[in-house]
Parts: C-alpha cells; sequence; structure tokens
C-alpha cells in the first residue's frame, strides 16, 4: 500500500509543479499597462494644462503694457485732469471679469480666430499711436478694445455678450474731454447751489446765493468743479451703475429705472456735500472748511449717494415685487 506509483507521484505531477511558474501568474506584475500608469503621456502633461498657463502669460503681457500708462497717468500731466477714482475703475472691471470667469471657460470655442486678430490690431495700433503720441485716452482704449479681442479670439461674440458690463464699466476710467466738462460743470454747479442755499434756508439758517457763490453768515463759499462739477457726477454714475450690476435684479424694468434714476440720485449727493460743507464752514470757520473736512464731506457725499441708490431700490422693490429675488 505505501509503495504505489501514484501516491508517490502525486507531489511530483507536472501541473502541481508548474503552478507557481505559470507564464500568466509570472507576467502579470509586468503588464505593460501596470507599469506604463505613473508614466502615462497625459499624466505628465497635467501641470503645463493650456488653460492653466495661456491666462497667465496674457496676464503677464497686459501688465507690460499697461502699467507704464497707469504710472503714467497717476504721477504724470494727465494726473491734473482725474478725480482720483480711474485706477480704482480699472480695478473693479478686472474683478467683475474674474467673476464671469468660469461662465467663460464654460463657453465653446470661437468658430472664427479672424474676428479677435482685427480687433486685436486696432487695438494695439490705439496703443502704439497713443504711448507715442502722449494721448492716454487712446492708451485706454486700446485696453478696452484688446480686452474684447482677446474674448472674440477664444471665445466669439459669446463671451462679449456676457462680459459687456466690465468692458462698458471702463469708460468710467477715461478722463472726460475738457470741453464736454466746461459745458456742462457750469449748469451742474448753479443747480447744486441753488438747491443747497434753498434748503438751507428753510432750516434756518442765514444763507444766500450769487451765482455759484454761497453766503452763509459771515462767510461765503465758492462752489468749485470738485464740489458739484460733472466728473464727481460721473463717479457717481459709476457707482451707481456698478450697484446696479451687482444686484441683476430679475426685473429688465427695474434694472433699468435704477440705472437712470442714478443720475438724479448722484446730483442730490453732491447737494448734500455742499451743504456739508457750508455747514462745517458756518459752525467751525473757514478753516476747517477747507481742510480735513473738506475731503471727509467728499467721503460723505459718496456713502449718501450709495444709501440715496439703495433706498431707490428698495422702493422700485415694492413696486416689482413680483419680479422675483435677485439673480
Amino acid at each position: 500500500m505505501t509503495g504505489r506509483s501514484d501516491a508517490l507521484a502525486a507531489p511530483c505531477r507536472p501541473d502541481a509543479l508548474a503552478a507557481p511558474c505559470r507564464p500568466d501568474a509570472l507576467a502579470a506584475p509586468c503588464r505593460p499597462d501596470a507599469l506604463a500608469a505613473p508614466g502615462r503621456p497625459d499624466a505628465l502633461a497635467a501641470p503645463a494644462r493650456p488653460d492653466a498657463v495661456v491666462p497667465g502669460v496674457l496676464l503677464a503681457g497686459l501688465l507690460a503694457l499697461y502699467l507704464p500708462t497707469f504710472h503714467d497717468w497717476a504721477t504724470g500731466v494727465w494726473a491734473d485732469e482725474t478725480q482720483g477714482h480711474e485706477l480704482l475703475i480699472v480695478a473693479v472691471s478686472g474683478w467683475l471679469l474674474a467673476r464671469r470667469r468660469a461662465e467663460l471657460q464654460a463657453l465653446p470655442d470661437a468658430a472664427s480666430r479672424r474676428p479677435g486678430i482685427v480687433a486685436m490690431a486696432l487695438g494695439v495700433l490705439l496703443y502704439v499711436v497713443g504711448r507715442s503720441q502722449g494721448v492716454v485716452r487712446l492708451e485706454l482704449a486700446s485696453l478696452i478694445v484688446v480686452l474684447a479681442a482677446l474674448l472674440l479670439f477664444f471665445k466669439g461674440a459669446a463671451a462679449l455678450r456676457r462680459a459687456w458690463f466690465p468692458l462698458a464699466f471702463l469708460l468710467f476710467a477715461l478722463p472726460l474731454p475738457f470741453t464736454l466738462v466746461l459745458t456742462l460743470t457750469g449748469p451742474l454747479k448753479a443747480g447744486a447751489s441753488a438747491a443747497a442755499t434753498q434748503l438751507l434756508a428753510w432750516a434756518g439758517y442765514p444763507a444766500g446765493r450769487s451765482g455759484v457763490v454761497i453766503t452763509i453768515g459771515q462767510y461765503q463759499l465758492l462752489v468749485s468743479e470738485a464740489c458739484a462739477g460733472l466728473q464727481t457726477m460721473f463717479t457717481l454714475e459709476a457707482m451707481g451703475l456698478l450697484y446696479a450690476s451687482l444686484m441683476n435684479h430679475a426685473s429688465v424694468a427695474r434694472n433699468v429705472l435704477l440705472t437712470l434714476l442714478v443720475v438724479p440720485v448722484s446730483f442730490g449727493a453732491n447737494v448734500v456735500r455742499v451743504m456739508a460743507l457750508a455747514l462745517i464752514t458756518h459752525h467751525f470757520g473757514d478753516a476747517a472748511g477747507q481742510g480735513f473736512l473738506h475731503g471727509f464731506a467728499g467721503l460723505v457725499m459718496f456713502v449718501v449717494a450709495l444709501a440715496l441708490i439703495m433706498l431707490v431700490d428698495r422702493a422700485l422693490g415694492r413696486v416689482f415685487r413680483d419680479a422675483g429675488a435677485p439673480r
């Protein structure tokens, strides 16, 4: 019984001995797909994706072009024609574009690159002419055209429809033509002076007016362009339009009315500033009215303007209450 050949041969069966050495078992760890996984071309190329590199290159190019413009604008001969808000307008426009980044990236690529190339050529031409001739308005206008050209080149007209407001908002950064300022500032100053004087008289103050000169008590105040001029109205209008854009109500009528009513609200804020300066001068003297409190009155004007815009928006919300909440 112990010497049966089948019992002795069992441990040495070819299939038992060969099992650990089966080709498929040995080859399993060496499968081409297993070894190649860590080194797949797509894994190696992931850090260098075009959608991660191109925006950085474009931003660097824009900064190289326009930082000298902004520097000259803030410190050069054009500094006298600015109101100090222009660089803030540029920064806000950039922020508005960044808020739409995901929406713009989701758009399909442009069907044709030609419109973007043509627009870019126009933008570069404006920049070269403006830079070489010292016309800052052309340099700043070229920024709007260049940004629009980039959107056209990569995403087509659909991108312009979605980013029209940030581009249009940059128009508030352009210095107003001097002739337009002279033409419209006079009536604005006269209107603000008349309204402020009448309100002060109704409040019981000894206030009178001769043109744009307000008399209150023993003091006289000349209403300047900075207090009630077109450029100040321009700044307040920009703030109101930004508020309307950020709210972006579902009702088109509400948005349009809010945008239009920003104009009288801006004028009312100017009247409040003139009144504040008159009261400061009347109670604390001429030095206070021309010193720190003069700048503080300007800050109060912007706060008042924003508060009035919010009140107007709330009143419009009662009229258009069925239009739904802001989108």
